[in-house]
């Protein structure tokens, strides 16, 4: 854009000429530069306008703002400059003091007296403080003072000015400064509660200390008792597991002696004796399931004693019955004492007296006891290890003594546990003694035994003759075994106890019960109870029900059925046992348990 620059002619002398023109070549040139950069703007800005308003206020907003900065540093400067100065005058005015004598001075400074200095001093001193000394007014009410020897007249706005700082110094508190220390009548209180308060965080950081150490104290018996907590935790985690290892070692080891004696039992008596175990259930059954809670692990005393048990069975030709000879072991002392076989009585014993525990070395104890049931093996017939109805009657011979093998054999053909009890009884009479052996010894023996629970052939006729055995007892015997400690209607105890002489409980033919309700539901939950209508065989459960009201009041074993008559043992009639009989289908029978022996 270009614009004519006029100009009015100035006449001028010679001598400014030079500097004229010089200045205008400058103007001018100041000029085209600023139109050249007001040209290249206003081409970039042609479309904004406004914006190039606001870049132009902002660009001299910011430089006035760095001008007033600028302005504040210098001002800044010099108000510390007139401190710096102020004070130096002031130590200069103390120091002219101390010079000339000035007691006021010396004794505030030195701190040695607590008395305050009169008004007229404070006032002399003030002034002194600030580089100049005020005097008194003249006449005409002007500030006179004296400066470098000559008399200076301020004017009356300095003399009001001097007025007020006398005020100021009159209003001074009753503490004073001086050299930094302070002084006064509040001194005293202050200093006591700077004390107090000094005590009172001393306090508070020792109740602080006391809490630190007691929760520190609790927390450490806490951890100690945690501790202590997960150590008996632990400690009962190992015997548990300590347990259940030997609880499973038993089980390997008893699963391992079935084996073998199954191998022998095999070798022995060849595949009838594995169609007896198949008919039983198959080994797997009889060493798990339920056969494997029955059957009770001998004890690790006398598992110490296997090594010389299987020493002397060889010896004796009966290796394959090492696990029966542990049994029987078990149960004649627990592995316990110098005579773990009890065979001191035995006649094969020739080194000590014939009377309980005489002898007095313990393998001399197996030794001998191993060569008697050697023998009632031997005179009871038994084929092999799984040989149930022989070992049984070898078993009852090892207790009673040989005597009764014979006599079993001879009067009724084997073992029973009706006859077990009559030979018990024939014996004591004829010795005069109240009993004689143990009458339970073969379920007691077999209770350790892997295969003690395959049935002996006798069936359901063994319950029967345990029952005929009792024939005639009161209740007491079968109430109190039951775990009763005063009379009860005892009818189902008999039963149950009848049961466990054979050993039907352990093996689950039959249930353990008192009530006679429960007993029948025992039979109903299985599928074995039949009405009142079926006709029973030997060994079956009669259940009755009174007055036909659906209330089971009794329980019975029956004996035989000939002819329609169901003949029964039976507990608690007239509190007794006794024998009765009844027609098939009497009202009053609510039905039979059929017991799967």
């Amino acid at each position: 854009m270009g614009r004519t620059i006029k100009t009015r002619h100035v006449q001028k002398d010679i001598k400014v000429l030079d500097k004229t023109v010089t200045a205008a070549e400058h103007m001018k040139g100041a000029y085209i530069r600023t139109r050249d950069s007001a040209e290249q703007t206003q081409v970039k800005e042609q479309g904004n306008p406004v914006g190039y308003a606001e870049d132009q206020v902002m660009e001299k907003g910011e430089r006035a703002a760095r001008g007033t900065v600028q302005q504040a540093e210098k001002q800044g400067k010099k108000v510390i400059h007139a401190v710096r100065e102020k004070g130096r005058a002031g130590k200069e005015a103390e120091a002219f003091r101390e010079k000339n004598g000035d007691p006021s001075a010396s004794s505030f400074s030195s701190g040695t007296e607590k008395t305050y200095q009169p008004k007229e001093q404070m006032k002399n001193q003030t002034g002194m403080q600030s580089g100049q000394s005020f005097g008194r007014k003249n006449t005409a009410g002007k500030m006179m003072v004296k400066e470098e020897g000559k008399i200076r007249e301020f004017p009356k706005q300095a003399i009001k000015t001097a007025e007020k700082g006398e005020k100021t110094v009159k209003t001074i508190p009753s503490s004073v400064q001086i050299s930094g220390k302070t002084i006064g009548k509040g001194t005293g209180r202050t200093i006591k509660t700077v004390k107090q308060t000094g005590y009172t965080a001393i306090h508070t950081s020792e109740v602080s200390a006391r809490a630190t150490v007691q929760g520190t104290k609790v927390a450490v018996l806490k951890a100690q008792r945690t501790a202590f907590a997960a150590k008996q935790a632990a400690i009962a985690a190992a015997q548990a597991t300590k347990a259940t290892a030997k609880a499973v070692a038993h089980a390997v080891k008893a699963v391992i002696a079935a084996l073998k004696t199954l191998i022998f039992a095999i070798i022995a008596g060849g595949w009838i004796v594995v169609l007896i175990v198949i008919l039983f259930g198959g080994l797997l059954s009889m060493v798990g399931g339920s056969n494997a809670s029955t059957v009770t692990p001998v004890s690790a005393e006398v598992e110490a004693y296997e090594p010389l048990i299987s020493q002397y069975a060889r010896k004796y030709g009966i290796e394959e019955y090492v696990e029966l000879i542990k049994a029987v072991m078990m149960q004649e002392s627990g592995g316990q004492g110098t005579d773990p076989m009890q065979a001191s009585e035995c006649g094969y014993n020739t080194r000590y007296p014939n009377t309980p525990n005489e002898i007095p070395d313990p393998e001399y104890s197996i030794d001998v006891g191993i060569q008697n049931f050697a023998a009632c093996l031997r005179e009871a017939g038994v084929e092999s290890p799984l040989d149930m109805n022989n070992i049984k009657l070898a078993l009852q011979g090892y207790n009673y003594g040989n005597g009764y093998i014979s006599w079993a054999k001879e009067n009724y053909g084997g073992y029973t546990y009706a006859n077990a009890v009559e030979f018990s009884t024939m014996m004591a009479e004829r010795n005069g003694w109240s009993s004689y052996g143990d009458k339970e010894y073969v379920s007691h023996v077999l209770r350790y035994y892997v295969f003690g629970r395959i049935p002996t052939g006798i069936g359901n006729q063994a319950i029967v003759q345990v029952a005929l055995t009792q024939e005639g007892n009161g209740g007491d015997p079968y109430w109190s075994w039951y775990g009763f400690s005063s009379r009860v209607e005892w009818c189902a105890c008999f039963v149950s106890w009848c049961a466990d002489q054979c050993g039907y409980i352990e093996s689950g033919v039959i249930p353990k019960f008192s009530l006679c309700s429960s007993g029948m539901e025992w039979f109903e939950s299985r599928g074995q109870f039949m009405d009142g209508s079926y006709v029973p065989t030997s060994g079956d459960l009669i259940f009755f029900d009174w007055g036909n009201d659906g209330n089971i009041d009794h329980v019975g074993i029956v004996e035989s059925v000939v002819d329609g008559t169901v003949y029964t043992v039976e507990g608690n009639s007239g509190d007794k046992v006794v024998r009765r009989d009844y027609p098939i289908g009497y009202e009053q029978i609510e039905g039979y348990g059929v017991a799967c022996y």
